[in-house]
């Protein structure tokens, strides 16, 4: 249990938790989607790095939701956490009530007769695809995210989605005018925006993080 009430949890192969130890879902809303301008777009399409225990996609979720927008939202994770740690994070938190996150974990991997490299749920106007594959050797989407969720472990235990080289990748994954945000404020994170083209800021981190990072694809 985080400060604001919500729920992590401990990766052990990374040595970190998930989400921030300060307050999980306000780091989502604050950092991501917020930060990215999200909350504010009538039809966001989302690309996550980094799905975890899926905080920031319901925090997506249940904004797209209270607005009545559209959603698209496309996330890689290369090691999922079981359904059963998914479930019990979110209970009473943002998205959590939406039908379309029990059917996501119905379909879980683990689950019986669940696919292993991908899932695919839409509800309404809202479709979340997930890969379970090395985002370093996948096919991004080209031009095609209006915001980009950066969300894997630290730069220090998970240096690879961090490089010049595939930050440059994910640059060219946003639509003109979108936004890539990320929790960390790393100077050699910050280095490797600017080198990938992006306009780069610095904002007010959320809790227990002086600041953050938020670029933006020039249109």
């Amino acid at each position: 249990m985080t400060p604001d009430g919500s729920r992590s949890a401990h990766n052990e192969r990374f040595g970190e938790a998930y989400g921030s130890r300060h307050g999980a879902a306000t780091q989502a809303r604050h950092v991501f989607v917020e930060g990215s301008g999200t909350h504010q777009h009538p039809a966001p399409r989302v690309l996550e790095i980094g799905f975890g225990l899926g905080v920031n996609f319901r925090a997506t979720l249940a904004d797209a939701a209270r607005r009545g927008a559209a959603l698209s939202y496309l996330a890689y994770e290369f090691d999922p956490a079981p359904a059963e740690v998914l479930c019990e994070v979110a209970q009473g938190g943002a998205g959590a009530g939406h039908p379309l996150w029990p059917e996501l974990l119905r379909l879980w991997p683990g689950q019986a007769g669940a696919a292993t490299d991908r899932v695919q749920v839409t509800h309404g106007d809202v479709t979340l695809t997930v890969q379970f594959e090395d985002v370093l050797g996948a096919g991004l989407p080209a031009g095609w995210a209006t915001a980009l969720y950066l969300d894997g472990f630290s730069p220090v235990r998970n240096p690879e989605v961090w490089t010049e080289a595939f930050v440059a990748r994910l640059a060219g994954a946003l639509a003109p005018g979108g936004v890539l945000t990320t929790y960390s404020a790393a100077g050699r994170v910050r280095r490797a925006l600017q080198a990938a083209g992006l306009d780069v800021e610095r904002r007010p981190g959320a809790p227990g993080k002086r600041e953050c990072l938020r670029a933006v694809r020039p249109a």
